[in-house]
């Protein structure tokens, strides 16, 4: 396992999970409700990504600090655990919007 590459990924998939999330909110600002949706399935895919990288990391790993702590490592779990809180309330002020709006 290419430890910088695989740390890129985990970045690179986290930030398009938030990246869509936040999407997802501007759609559903302007009553864009399908695109709202499209944006949040593709927060979701983005986020399987990062948590599958972040799972490999785990297995590993083996509970034996077989992976260094790096701060890039920090950063990424950072990012990934921010993704999956954005989405989370993504999800659910499209939801409120819809019921508000549509």
């Amino acid at each position: 396992m290419d430890f910088e590459q695989t740390m890129m990924e985990l970045l690179i998939s986290a930030g398009e999970a938030r990246s869509q999330a936040m999407m997802a909110i501007q759609f559903a600002r302007k009553r864009e409700w399908a695109a709202a949706e499209q944006a949040l399935t593709a927060s979701g895919e983005a986020a399987k990504g990062a948590h599958h990288i972040q799972t490999q990391l785990i297995g590993a790993d083996q509970g034996c600090g077989k992976v260094p702590v790096t701060l890039i490592l920090v950063h990424a779990q950072d990012h990934l655990m921010n993704a999956m809180l954005c989405r989370d309330l993504a999800e659910e002020l499209v939801m409120l919007r819809k019921e508000l709006f549509a």
